[in-house]
């Protein structure tokens, strides 16, 4: 026990009885600390296990715990001459349940603890004290043991603690009945600041566990009972370790001992020599040292996901402190931010160098073996080793040989002088028991070599970085993943369409992944119109951009039915509904006529389109019915009708532009309608303008920058005069047909399109004849529009739409949609309120002028 150390032990209770005694310190007690393997074997022998039970951690290791530790058997006489190893158990504890034996048998699953008594010899052979009862049994030890089993992905099985009995005889109230009374118990849940220690200090005592290890082990036995002893019936002190300060202690009051018997020129005894303390004080800073740097890397590697910063964070961490010399290599997928690399690597691997930290002078490793270069490694090499078993490999010094083998890799670069008379260490980067990489650590000549404590730290230090690193290389992926997703669900809008010019932008949220909801397209309308659609899905991630590809794809099929705004929004609402409930979308739906010079617009909670004014720069936000998100349900949609001229701009965008956290969205839309209004030499240009303009805006308030992703679509609404547009009107009468034919020749002879005249006329012919036959009531109508490209609508009263048919030799119709596809550049057809259109395209020759 710790007697330089005051603490207040829980008073003892009882009814009409008063508190003992006790030493200040009755529950601080040496504890020997055993790990033991599913195979029943010892896999982990404390310095307090030695001086206990007397057996040196070489010759436990490996061996049956069994032999070594105290199980059930008979109380052994005073004078059996019991060979070492054989232990009796006090028959006045039975109550406390099994023997230990019972524990390492596997038969029970919960924690026992019990008291036993065992016979040693004064030394051991190797000259190791042995601990030394009171009294008049000296070779007698009274044990006290908790067992712990183990569960988890690791080997062990069971985890045993013990401590010697007779250190709290010493000085413990003179009633022996008390005394008797010392037995080891289990408190649950106990607040005993006994067990916040040895949750603090359990794996400063397994070095040779890694910390995740002896983590669990922590775990479990504070979750199973923190271990006490027992005084009586009613009072328990928790069991505190007392391993560091107690042996500091004692070995102090032996040095002075011992020197006081020096100076008075008496003999020293031999038990007041402490070397053997002496070399367990280094062993204990030793492990004590490298679990401080281990915590230290840990806290430096894995601030963030980015993966080439993770790199060279795990470079850095390792240099100067354990290293002079740390490169790092990745397997090619790793770097590409692909997907997890399949199969054990191999000669033709290929190992991409992705950081070099040293100590040298700058430049040195830098030029010989740059940062980026990728390359395979031989069998016959170190780092071929380590890779493809997994495991460390150790190298104390390299050796002329192997600094020749290792340089016959760089081409027309000697690294021999780099590397050769260093230690070397490759540590393997693992996760999920594949080689991502490995890590070459190299010192100094003039330093310590690597030794089988730093193989350890090393491994554990590249299982850390390993576990970082892939994080890093999953989240990479994964947002090339949502970028590819986010990239095929946008769609590629042509800048030009029927009257109108378009430019867009989409910038990915740099919050919460880059994959968002956000979404703008722009769908051919038969008359010539476009329509604009901006839409955004409520929420973040892969769930959001699949529901915003099912929104867009279903505004797309309902667009092409010639819906018309406010009716195409409740559409989709209830598509929404039928989806499911757990997303929201905002949604804003324009149909530009350019021939009307009108647009249509339905606003479905979204954020207000701008409109910028060509006659005087003006810009406004158009007052529209705001509408419920989609999603909601049951709520009606209404649409407005806005004259537009030639020239003026339409600016529409999700909020993600004009809104940061913390800022009113005024402000944005304040920003977003100056700077549509400012001129530009291009549509390109004007929407770089906005992006920029909100972005400062937002910068200057101290608001940081965008978090969320934005989609912005700008139409230019260059409208179609009249002159560029016939329209006649023909009675359901065969001969009209020719009529037709007849009026578009001339129209195009006027417009100087004669070149075109023939192939129109044709398909004209075929579109107005089907029109003719199908109708019903009203005339046909047929229209021309000169643009880009020359569109022809043909227009009748029937609901059904035709299909392009294959006709057989002797057949007498069917070939009429065939002609129209084989000459048109485009053709299509859609249900309008009268009944339907069917419309061709064809490429035009360049205006001149």
């Amino acid at each position: 026990m710790d007697r330089g150390t005051e603490r207040d032990a829980p008073p003892r209770r009882g009814a009409g009885s008063e508190a003992p005694d006790w030493p200040a310190d009755a529950g601080r007690v040496p504890l020997a600390v055993v790990v033991v393997d599913r195979e029943g074997l010892v896999s982990h022998w404390s310095a307090g296990a030695r001086r206990l039970f007397g057996v040196v951690k070489e010759e436990a290791i490996g061996r049956p715990a069994i032999d070594l530790l105290p199980v059930s058997g008979a109380l052994p006489e005073p004078d059996d001459d019991l060979p070492y190893g054989a232990y009796g158990e006090y028959a006045a504890y039975d109550g406390l349940g099994p023997g230990l034996d019972s524990s390492l048998d596997r038969g029970l699953g919960y924690p026992a603890a019990g008291r036993a008594r065992l016979t040693v010899p004064e030394r051991s052979e190797t000259g190791v004290p042995r601990p030394a009862g009171r009294g008049k049994n000296r070779d007698r030890v009274d044990v006290l043991w908790w067992a712990y089993p183990l569960v988890g992905p690791g080997a062990e099985q069971l985890l045993v603690l013990a401590a010697d009995a007779a250190a709290l005889h010493q000085d413990a109230p003179a009633d022996p009945l008390a005394v008797e009374r010392i037995a080891p118990a289990f408190a649950l849940h106990t607040d005993f600041p006994g067990a916040e220690e040895l949750a603090r200090r359990l794996p400063e005592i397994l070095p040779s566990m890694s910390v995740g290890e002896s983590a669990r082990i922590v775990a479990q036995v504070l979750e199973l009972g923190y271990p006490v002893l027992e005084f009586s019936q009613n009072d328990r002190v928790p069991v505190t370790p007392d391993w560091g300060v107690a042996r500091r202690v004692e070995r102090r009051a032996r040095r002075e001992r011992a020197a006081r018997a020096a100076a008075e020129g008496l003999p020293v005894p031999h038990e007041l020599l402490d070397d053997g303390d002496e070399r367990e004080d280094l062993e204990y800073v030793a492990v004590r040292e490298r679990l401080e740097f281990l915590n230290e890397v840990s806290g430096k590697i894995g601030t963030s996901l980015d993966l080439s910063r993770t790199i060279v964070e795990v470079s850095r961490a390792v240099v100067p402190r354990f290293t002079d010399v740390a490169g790092t290599y990745l397997r090619e997928q790793v770097v590409a931010g692909e997907g997890f690399p399949d199969g054990v690597p191999d000669t033709t691997t290929m190992w991409h160098r992705v950081a070099i930290e040293h100590t040298d002078e700058p430049g040195r490793w830098e030029d010989v073996v740059p940062v980026g270069e990728a390359m395979p490694f031989p069998a016959h090499t170190p780092f071929f080793q380590c890779m493809t078993t997994g495991d460390p490999v150790l190298v104390p010094r390299i050796s002329e040989q192997l600094g020749h083998a290792i340089a016959s890799q760089f081409e027309k670069r000697d690294i021999r002088p780099l590397i050769t008379g260093r230690s070397m260490l490759v540590v393997p980067l693992k996760a999920r028991n594949v080689v991502l990489g490995f890590m070459v650590l190299l010192r100094h000549p003039e330093r310590a070599v690597f030794n089988d404590m730093d193989r350890v730290t090393g491994a554990e230090l590249a299982a850390r970085a390993g576990l970082v690193l892939d994080n890093a290389r999953m989240y990479t992926y994964q947002e090339s993943v949502a970028e590819t997703l986010q990239d095929s669900m946008l769609p590629h809008i042509p800048p030009r369409m029927a009257g109108c010019d378009i430019a867009t932008r989409y910038l990915p949220g740099t919050l919460l992944g880059r994959v968002g909801g956000d979404w703008f397209d722009s769908v051919k309308l038969p008359g010539a119109r476009t329509a604009l659609v901006v839409g955004d899905v409520m929420g973040h991630g892969l769930n959001s951009a699949a529901m915003m590809g099912q929104l867009r794809t279903a505004v797309q099929t309902m667009a092409a039915l010639d819906l018309p705004p406010a009716q195409l929004l409740r559409n989709l609402d209830d598509l929404a509904q039928r989806l499911g409930d757990n997303y929201l979308a905002t949604c804003l739906y324009a149909v530009y006529d350019p021939i009307e010079g009108e647009l249509h617009i339905a606003n479905a909670g979204h954020i207000p389109p701008v409109l910028v004014r060509a006659a005087d720069g003006r810009s406004e936000l158009l007052d529209l019915p705001t509408g419920a998100p989609i999603g909601v349900g049951g709520v009606p949609f209404e649409a407005l009708r806005v004259r537009v001229e030639p020239g003026d701009r339409l600016v529409m965008c999700t909020d993600g532009l004009v809104e940061v956290r913390g800022e009113d969205i005024g402000v944005g839309l304040a920003t977003l309608c100056e700077s549509a209004a400012h001129p530009s030499a291009s549509m390109d240009d004007a929407c770089d303008t906005i992006i920029r303009a909100l972005a400062a805006t937002f910068s200057e308030a101290g608001r940081g920058g965008r978090k969320d992703d934005v989609a912005l679509l700008m139409s230019r609404l260059n409208g179609i005069e009249p002159e560029d547009v016939a329209e006649w009107r023909f009675p359901l009468d065969p001969a009209e047909v020719g009529r037709a034919r007849a009026a578009v020749r001339e129209q195009l002879h006027d417009w100087g399109l004669a070149t075109s005249a023939d192939a129109v006329g044709l398909m004209v012919s075929e579109l107005v004849t089907n029109a003719v036959r199908h109708s019903h009531r009203r005339p046909v109508a047929l229209r021309l529009v000169r643009g880009e490209t020359l569109l022809c609508e043909v227009e009748d009263d029937d609901h059904e739409l035709p299909t392009l048919l294959s006709a057989g030799a002797g057949d007498e119709s069917g070939r009429g949609l065939r002609v129209v596809s084989t000459l048109a550049r485009e053709w299509g057809t859609s249900r309008t309120g009268a009944g339907k259109t069917v419309w061709f395209e064809l490429t035009l020759p360049r205006r001149r002028g």
